[in-house]
């Protein structure tokens, strides 16, 4: 990769709006993500935060502005990993672990030599996050936090350059739940993280900068935000604090369903 490139960001929202028939969810949404960013996305339920992973992700298309990719990310494989909330998954379809994290090799824009090299890439992947006694089993099975391992190998193993993950802090438990954060951390040394999450103050610990989302996009440049940030941006969610018990202060607000 070319210098240039690296300082160019991996996407870039310019503009974005999304609507549904009449009603606007994301209104004018600038957003640039660039290597080793580690994004924490914020916002009110209804606010907008899952048609933003949406667009990234490209399951959805603007309805008006342009999401710009770099130009060395395939137009057809584009290396995002996304971890979706468990709580969407469908628990009965008839697959195993194993194939679960197979299934995300589709996305590698170099594909693997063979189906063996497939299946020793996934069961080092599993092996890492401490589920590889497990590859055999249905996902049904599965306890939450199994579940989100199982589907963070998924992720991996089409070699992201940017990874997405949607609450991955819903229905797991704590033990996991500090695992993965760490896990997140050590991940950023190679590649850029955008997590939305309802729990600002654990994610504060880890993220770089935070976006807040209700409608539209407030960029904030750090991961220490105040009240009256909070405020200025239309954001009126929760307090965010460094400390050895990070603590949270709710405020009534209004937002778009």
């Amino acid at each position: 990769m070319n210098e240039m490139n690296f300082v160019k960001p991996l996407i870039h929202l310019n503009q974005v709006t999304f609507a549904y028939s009449e009603s606007t969810v994301l209104e004018k949404v600038d957003l640039k993500i660039h290597e080793k960013d580690f994004i924490g996305v914020i916002g009110p339920n209804g606010g907008g935060k899952t048609t933003l992973l949406k667009l990234i992700l490209g399951l959805i298309q603007p309805s008006s502005g342009k999401i710009y990719f770099r130009e060395d990310l395939p137009r057809h494989k584009r290396p995002i990993g996304y971890l979706p909330q468990v709580k969407h998954l469908d628990r009965k379809f008839p697959i195993t672990v194993l194939d679960v994290v197979r299934s995300g090799s589709m996305m590698r824009p170099y594909p693997f030599l063979n189906k063996s090299e497939e299946k020793e890439a996934a069961m080092q992947l599993l092996n890492n996050t401490g589920i590889g006694h497990i590859y055999n089993k249905a996902i049904g099975e599965l306890s939450g936090g199994q579940m989100q391992r199982a589907f963070l190998c998924r992720a991996l193993i089409s070699d992201p350059k940017v990874l997405i993950l949607d609450e991955p802090d819903t229905f797991v438990d704590t033990h996991f739940e500090g695992e993965l954060y760490e896990r997140l951390k050590t991940l950023n040394e190679q590649m850029a993280i955008v997590l939305v999450s309802h729990d600002v103050g654990t994610i504060s610990m880890y993220v770089k900068t935070i976006a807040c989302v209700n409608k539209t996009l407030h960029y904030h440049p750090s991961n220490q935000i105040t009240m009256d940030d909070l405020s200025v941006y239309n954001c009126p969610l929760q307090i965010i604090t460094h400390g050895e018990i990070p603590h949270t202060v709710l405020k009534k607000h209004h937002s778009h369903d």
